[in-house]
């Protein structure tokens, strides 16, 4: 991975700022750490990318129902994609597919309309459409099944990978190290972080650490009120009709997402709940696709892969600083931290070093 240090090299004495955890909230803190000439060093426990971030479906967006405040940080982030490469010297390829939530109760319509305006306020593309326009834009859809939906453009596939591997490489080209392999073991109230390699003092700590977030901190003697949630993507069979690509379509209800991905469909609906067999959850999953998308009724299903996220209480992402120690942390994307990434990081930065 471009940007990582060998485990074998010595963990500088000092840092400006040390980021723990190196997913893409991580690798956007660094860059834009050191873009900012702050001297800082990254630590990551496995490999560069390979927790939350390697586990999603690989959207980005700015539509996000009920949370504009979400939205106006995705909109940042989606901004400074485009201009992903000018900033990192390293290509972003996007592909855009849209974004659809279909509606089946009138309760749900109602709830659009009375938050779109702020929603546009932000800078977010949304607007409602008839079920037959949804099914006109997914032909999956059986528009006999909703009532309306709502529908963003601002919707497209990337590779999170290659978000973390330029976001890395054009950190170090700013001077920032990065080591992977390289657990925290401690943090002491000096600031001073313990590691299997060694020890540095830090001036700031930056927690980026996804689902590990709350233990981090917790480290710190600083409360997070975080929650890993665990995620499970499938894959159906091949369609027995092809199909032309779809945008990402989200059930209001359920929260069951779909999309294209390749020959085959990739969907999510979160876990099995506490004390669910995998089965009945499967059972669960199988009704609102056959439901909402006759095509794919009976459609056999496979793990994709899982993962587990970090969620806060209401879903919305902590970004902050503590209120008596330069501990600062950036949490709580419950997946979608791929669509905030941008902002998170420069979010951090200004919290950094605005003092």
């Amino acid at each position: 991975m471009p940007g990582a240090e060998k485990t074998s090299s010595a963990l500088p004495a000092r840092a400006d700022a040390v980021v723990i955890g190196g997913g893409v909230i991580g690798t956007s803190a660094a860059y834009h750490l050191a873009a900012a000439g702050v001297n800082t060093v990254l630590l990551e426990r496995g490999g560069l990318g390979g927790g939350a971030s390697a586990h999603t479906a690989g959207m980005v967006r700015t539509y996000f129902p009920g949370a504009p405040s979400t939205g106006r940080r995705a909109v940042r982030s989606l901004n400074a994609y485009h201009d992903f490469a000018r900033h990192t010297a390293a290509p972003l390829a996007m592909r855009r597919l849209g974004f659809m939530v279909l509606f089946t109760d009138a309760r749900q319509i109602a709830d659009f309309e009375a938050e779109q305006q702020a929603q546009r306020a932000v800078g977010v593309e949304v607007c409602l459409i008839s079920a037959r326009e949804a099914a006109e834009l997914n032909p999956l859809v059986d528009e006999r099944a909703v009532l309306a939906a709502a529908w963003s453009p601002q919707a497209y596939h990337v590779d999170g990978l290659d978000i973390v591997r330029g976001y890395a490489a054009a950190a170090r080209n700013h001077g920032a190290r990065l080591f992977t392999h390289t657990p925290v073991t401690r943090i002491e109230d000096d600031h001073t972080v313990h590691t299997p390699q060694g020890s540095i003092k830090a001036d700031a700590i930056v927690c980026t650490a996804g689902p590990w977030s709350g233990e981090v901190a917790g480290m710190a003697s600083v409360d997070l009120p975080l929650a890993p949630r665990t995620m499970e993507m499938l894959f159906t069979d091949v369609p027995p009709s092809p199909h032309r690509e779809i945008p990402m379509t989200m059930h209001a209800a359920s929260g069951l997402r779909i999309r294209s991905w390749k020959d085959r469909i990739l969907l999510a609906m979160g876990a099995p709940k506490e004390g669910e067999a995998r089965e009945a959850w499967l059972g669960r999953v199988a009704g609102h696709l056959g439901t909402l998308f006759p095509a794919l009724d009976g459609i056999g299903l496979h793990r994709a892969w899982s993962g587990d996220f970090d969620a806060s209480p209401d879903n919305t992402a902590l970004i902050g600083e503590h209120p008596t120690r330069r501990f600062l942390y950036a949490a709580g994307f419950t997946g979608a931290g791929l669509c905030q990434a941008p902002a998170a990081g420069e979010e951090l930065r200004d919290l950094l070093i605005v003092k």
